[in-house]
């Protein structure tokens, strides 16, 4: 979606500038929770590695590093301010800080798929760690967590973009990606209101019950 701010073409000339630097800023600021196409800048690293500009293994390398020392930067300002920012948030649109203390709640039930997969999922991405930070996920798992997810993510991001960026178009390849991230987030939020509706109507019931 940030790719659609900054042009594709836009993202091409700061990596032929930056090489390395640039996958390795790039991934690193969207994982600290700043919204930028970090996603779009690595699977440029990975296409113009293909085409034999860069070297696969250090654009690979780099990939892993922001994307590792991103969510760590994430992980502690949500750990030492996101809390206070977000009952703020909640005061301003009228939010019940007892639903946010039970949205965090549930965020740290799911915190380890959250930092794992979330990777490939639209905004997940940008927020799992600070997210992890506020729901106060225990640092060591977070860290074996990040460093899983951020592998994985990276190895196949490059890898794509490294074997078939050579046989399709790399906007189109760009565009796939995005599309799929979109359809992550609208599987988790499907997946959030299904459990929110069933929550409520156990919730119904047992008050149906205590009344009879």
């Amino acid at each position: 979606m940030t790719s659609e701010i900054v042009s594709l073409e836009a993202i091409q000339a700061i990596a032929h500038q930056y090489g390395y630097w640039a996958v390795f800023l790039g991934i690193l600021l969207e994982n600290t929770g700043i919204p930028i196409p970090g996603e779009t800048v690595t699977l440029v690293g990975g296409f113009l590695a293909g085409e034999k500009e860069l070297r696969y293994w250090y654009v690979l390398a780099c990939a892993i590093a922001g994307a590792v020392l991103g969510d760590n930067f994430g992980y502690w300002i949500g750990f030492y301010g996101g809390w206070p920012l977000l009952t703020r948030l909640g005061k301003l649109f009228r939010i019940e800080e007892t639903k946010l203390i039970r949205v965090r709640e549930e965020f740290s039930k799911n915190a380890v798929k959250a930092v794992i997969l979330g990777r490939f999922v639209a905004l997940l991405r940008i927020f799992a760690g600070p997210l992890a930070g506020i729901a106060r996920m225990p640092y060591p798992k977070f860290l074996v967590c990040n460093l899983i997810g951020a592998a994985t993510w990276a190895s196949i991001m490059v890898s794509l973009a490294y074997f078939v960026g050579q046989v399709i178009p790399l906007s189109v390849l760009v565009h796939w990606t995005a599309q799929f991230a979109v359809l992550g987030l609208l599987a988790v939020l499907a997946w959030l209101g299904t459990a929110w509706w069933l929550e409520q109507r156990q919730q119904t019931a047992e008050v149906t019950q205590s009344k009879e």
